[in-house]
């Protein structure tokens, strides 16, 4: 991933982390792991655990200690209702985003073309 792609992700990531708990409850391993399938393949796993301490201490998931099979027990994360409530506001927040950029994208193609 470029620089570019990397910084922009930074701003992004929670709201992609809360988007995979709102799938299925996940440990930190396995959030890393659903990112990298969906493409994010340059996200470390210090980055995911240390956003996951910010969502907790922000009451946004909740947090069961479950046994594991190698070694200490492991933290799952639940997206809670507030959680949810901030993943919509996130979803709204990223529309309206999204059609701001795409229509500035546009406007930019557009007047290549007409130079062209």
């Amino acid at each position: 991933m470029g620089k570019q792609m990397t910084e922009m992700l930074k701003g992004t990531l929670e709201g992609i982390v809360l988007a995979l708990l709102a799938e299925q409850p996940a440990y930190g391993y396995d959030i890393t792991a659903r990112l990298r399938d969906h493409g994010f393949t340059d996200t470390a796993e210090g980055t995911v655990y240390a956003l996951l301490v910010r969502i907790e201490q922000r009451g946004l998931v909740d947090v069961e200690k479950v046994p594991s099979e190698k070694g200490p027990p492991r933290k799952v994360y639940t997206l809670n209702a507030q959680g949810t409530h901030e993943l919509a506001e996130f979803w709204k927040t990223w529309n309206v985003l999204a059609q701001r950029i795409e229509e500035l994208n546009t406007t930019h193609t557009d007047t290549i073309q007409k130079e062209n």
